[in-house]
C-alpha cells in the first residue's frame, strides 16, 4: 500500500513515505521548527518518490502522547492532507513508534518507553514484538517515575528521553527487568516516522482508520482529546 507518515510529538520532526514498495524518509531534531520544516519534508519525499497525494491509500500521524503543540501540528497537517487526498487517516501511538525504532535499530523484542511529560511525570508504555509489529503489552499512562507499571516477567529494553530525565528512579523501579547487556537503554531514542509505517499498515489492514474530521491527538494527561479509530464503510 501507499502510505505517508507524519511525526512531530517531540523535539524530532519527521515524515516517511512508502510508495510502490519504496520507502523515502526525512528526519530532523529541530525543536520549535516543526511548522517550518514539516510541509517541505512532505513535499520532498513525495517528489523523490514521484508520487502525488492522490496516490495515497492512507495518511498516518503520531497521535501522542507528547508535546501539546507538536501533536496539534501532526494532527492538523494530516487532516488537511487527508481532506485533499480524500483518504483515511491512521492514528499511531508515539510511544509505539519509539518501540518500533528500538526494534529496527537494536532488534529488541520488548521495550519500555518513557518520554518526559514534565511536572515530574513520564509518558510510559510497554511493547512486545508479535511477529508483525511492536504491540502494546499494557495500557499507556502518564505517571510519576517511581510508580510506572512494571511487567511481571521478561527481559526488556528501555527507550526514550524519559530514561535520561529519571534514570536512577526508573532503574530502581524496573530492577531485574532490563535485559542483557544490563545497560540496554537508549535514552536518546526519539520517534521517527519511518517506524510508524509498519504499525500504521497493520492498523489500516485491521480497519482501524479515521475520517479526517474525526482525528484528534491523545494527550493522556487530563484526556484533553481522544478519538477512537473506527471502520470506515
Amino acid at each position: 500500500m501507499n502510505i505517508l507518515a507524519i511525526e512531530t510529538a517531540t523535539d524530532a520532526c519527521s515524515c516517511a513515505l512508502e510508495h510502490s514498495g519504496t520507502i523515502v524518509a526525512r528526519h530532523a531534531v529541530e525543536p520549535r521548527r516543526h511548522t517550518e520544516l514539516l510541509l517541505p519534508m512532505i513535499d520532498s519525499v513525495l517528489a523523490e518518490a514521484g508520487a502525488g497525494l492522490g496516490a495515497l491509500d492512507a495518511i498516518a500521524f503520531g497521535r501522542g502522547p507528547g508535546s501539546f503543540t507538536g501533536l496539534r501540528i501532526a494532527c492538523s497537517v494530516a487532516q488537511g492532507l487527508g481532506f485533499g487526498a480524500d483518504c483515511p487517516l491512521v492514528a499511531v501511538s508515539t510511544l509505539q513508534v519509539v518501540a518500533a525504532g528500538m526494534r529496527r535499530s537494536h532488534g529488541v523484542c520488548r521495550a519500555l518507553v518513557a518520554l518526559d511529560a514534565r511536572m515530574g511525570e513520564v509518558y510510559w508504555g510497554g511493547y512486545e514484538w508479535d511477529g508483525v509489529t511492536m504491540a502494546a503489552a499494557f495500557d499507556e499512562s502518564v505517571v510519576a517515575p517511581h510508580a510506572v507499571h512494571v511487567p511481571a516477567e521478561g527481559a526488556w529494553a528501555g527507550a526514550g528521553p524519559g530514561w535520561s530525565a529519571y534514570r536512577a528512579v526508573l532503574d530502581e523501579r524496573v530492577a531485574g527487568r532490563l535485559g542483557r547487556p544490563p545497560d540496554m537503554v537508549d535514552a536518546t531514542r526519539l520517534p521517527e516516522a519511518i517506524d510508524m509505517l509498519v504499525p500504521a499498515k497493520a492498523a489500516f489492514e485491521a480497519g482501524l482508520v479515521l475520517a479526517p474530521e474525526d482525528a484528534a491527538p491523545v494527550y493522556l494527561r487530563g484526556n484533553v482529546a481522544r478519538a477512537a479509530p473506527r471502520r470506515l464503510v
